[in-house]
């Protein structure tokens, strides 16, 4: 692992702060692997003063960035998803590392990445405006697409690399600067990540500082980019609450938000699914990643017909999942967070309990030699209610919900019935079930799919949720124009000076 350190250019002490420069003379903050509750590396956080050099910086680098022709700023994306290519293995190692996903997730992580880089470069000929017929005689209408400014980029633990992709590619597409906040859980891949960027800008001869890093408390660098005017967009990953608070301070500025907030999908399992293929979905989708996805399977809705049968075949198939050091190539399921998330899920199960829920299989604290120093738990299968406080509450750690319905209609209200609406799944062979779930009386969620589970989303399609997920959209489609500022233009190619709406004012 110490010569991954070194190829990615990772200190025993490392600045936090990039904006051309690496800068960061605050607080100590050590980057603690949940494999083994040992210490990696250490960060220089960024001070309040050293943040507000960055982003005066970051909105320096804009100004010029803005001008360079968009096809010429894809060819430096370009660059990035290459040099994405050539460190993937490196740099999924250390997500892997940092943050506890298996290595084959670590890697699956930057090749997100990579893809992203390529769709944005594609992007980057194709920023289209509209053309539109005026009703004035000799006028030409048409709208076109600006660049927006800095952009600030909140990222959460989880992910601690391809959220931030997601964003930067498209919006260095679109002429953007971006100002990166990271999770003070994963600061090392931040700093991996942003020196990969810094060697691509300086041999395409780009300014670096389009690619900006803070690493920073939250009650104080982290407000100060929610404040900050210079800012005119935030993109921010992570939790309901911290989504609230990121809509109220940037909102009340005026500024525009992206928010990919807290997920409770759930998939529907009727008597026509394929059973096999709804427990392998079901499986990854509760168990990868220990849980920690936006888009893990919290809840099966399932009918009373089957439910038995499904169970059964699930506990089986748990008890032979390998949890264990993610580093490992057998392994499946590696470490929550951090302790404090090992803390909040045996919490949850004893919530369940006292709810009237059952435990029907695991949510035990791993010991042993085996995860020594690491925080390590079995994936929970429990019995209970949709209207359960705790089942309403998204928990980010490995426990899956069996709750039975009788009817589609119940099954779909049962599915709707709680706060977040970020992913969903049917499992079905009836046409009739499937176009109805996907109908606008059936999910309500930004993703709805049918014979496969909530988790692994492609680049290319929009990505984002709705209800308290936020309404954000990153990472395909048009999500782009977020990134942009639109502009509505009139050309008037005549000496006469013509009103809309017929409207005569004087002679």
């Amino acid at each position: 692992m110490q010569q991954i350190l070194d190829k990615l250019g990772i200190e025993p002490v490392n600045g936090g702060g990039f904006s051309g420069d690496w800068l960061g003379s605050g607080d100590r903050l050590e980057s603690i692997s949940p494999i083994d509750g040992k210490a990696i590396a250490s960060v220089s956080q960024v001070t309040e003063d050293e943040y507000d050099r960055v982003a005066t910086r970051a909105h320096e680098a804009f100004l010029n960035w803005r001008t360079v022709p968009a096809p010429l700023r894809g060819e430096t994306v370009r660059q990035l998803g290459n040099a994405l290519r050539e460190m993937k293995a490196e740099l999924g190692a250390l997500v892997t590392w940092e943050m506890g996903k298996i290595r084959a997730e670590g890697e699956g992580e930057v090749q997100e990445m990579i893809d992203i880089c390529d769709f944005a470069v594609g992007l980057s000929r194709q920023l289209y405006g509209l053309t539109m017929h005026s009703e004035r005689p000799g006028h030409r209408m048409y709208e076109q697409w600006h660049p927006l400014g800095v952009v600030g980029v909140i990222s959460a633990f989880n992910f601690p690399v391809a959220v931030w992709s997601w964003n930067v590619a498209l919006a260095a597409a679109c002429g953007d600067a971006s100002l990166w906040k990271p999770s003070s859980m994963t600061p090392l891949t931040a700093i991996a990540c942003t020196k990969i960027a810094e060697r691509v800008c300086r041999a395409t001869d780009v300014d670096p500082a389009i690619f900006s890093l803070v690493v920073g408390k939250g009650r104080t660098v982290g407000e100060r980019l929610l404040h900050d005017k210079r800012i005119p967009l935030v993109s921010a990953t992570g939790s309901c609450q911290m989504g609230y608070r990121v809509g109220e301070v940037v909102g009340k500025r005026l500024g525009r938000t992206i928010l990919e907030l807290g997920g409770n999908n759930a998939i529907i399992v009727t008597p026509e699914a394929d059973m096999d293929m709804a427990i392998r979905a079901t499986l990854f989708g509760a168990v990868g990643t220990a849980g920690q996805r936006c888009t893990s399977t919290r809840r099966i809705i399932i009918h009373d017909s089957v439910r038995d049968e499904f169970v059964t075949k699930l506990v089986a198939a748990y008890k032979q999942v390998n949890i264990g050091n993610p580093l490992q190539p057998d392994t499946l399921m590696g470490p929550l967070i951090d302790t404090g998330a090992v803390d909040t899920m045996m919490k949850a199960i004893e919530t369940i309990k006292t709810a009237g829920g059952e435990i029907l299989c695991g949510g035990e604290k791993l010991t042993g030699d085996r995860y020594e120093g690491g925080c390590y738990v079995s994936p929970c299968i429990a019995a209970a209610k949709n209207d359960y406080k705790i089942v309403q509450d998204e928990t980010f750690a490995p426990i899956l919900y069996i709750i039975p319905y009788t009817s589609v209609d119940e099954a779909i209200a049962l599915h709707n019935g709680v706060p977040q609406g970020l992913s969903s799944a049917i499992f079905t062979k009836n046409l009739l079930e499937a176009e109805r779930f996907l109908s606008c009386s059936g999910s309500d969620c930004g993703i709805a799919n049918v014979n496969i589970g909530t988790s692994g989303a492609e680049i290319g399609g929009a990505f984002g949720g709705e209800k308290e997920t936020g309404g954000g959209r990153e990472s395909g489609s048009d999500a782009w124009k977020a990134y942009m500022r639109r502009q509505t233009n009139t050309i008037n190619y005549t000496t006469e000076l013509p009103l809309a709406q017929g409207i005569k004012f004087g002679d």
